[in-house]
């Protein structure tokens, strides 16, 4: 009887943590707010709202701007695998041109 008490509360418990880590997950997906990329003087400004995933650059980026709440990660390939740099929310930062793609930091 005690041992079936025991994996009955270890059971509750792990199905508790996992229930609030998931809900926990679902609101880091997507920032809040927007990420705004300057280009050239000749170009429209690019921005994307509650931005999620690996987002590709234009390919003149020249200064990104974090208007989330939550830190972006600069990246200079297309998937998000490399190095990266990392802008605070209500910061920017001047990007290489050619920079590969942008994603919020989870």
């Amino acid at each position: 009887m005690k041992k079936f008490i025991v994996t009955a509360a270890t059971t509750v418990a792990c199905a508790v943590t996992m229930a609030t880590g998931a809900s926990a997950t679902a609101n880091t997906d997507a920032a809040r707010g927007r990420v705004t990329v300057f280009s050239t003087e000749s170009t429209k400004l690019s921005s994307w709202d509650d931005p999620s995933g690996c987002v590709k650059l234009p390919a003149a980026a020249h200064v990104l701007i974090n208007e989330t709440d939550a830190p972006v990660r600069i990246y200079g390939d297309l998937f998000c695998r490399s190095p990266s740099l990392t802008v605070q929310p209500g910061y920017g930062s001047h990007v290489t041109p050619g920079s590969g793609s942008f994603a919020v930091a989870e």
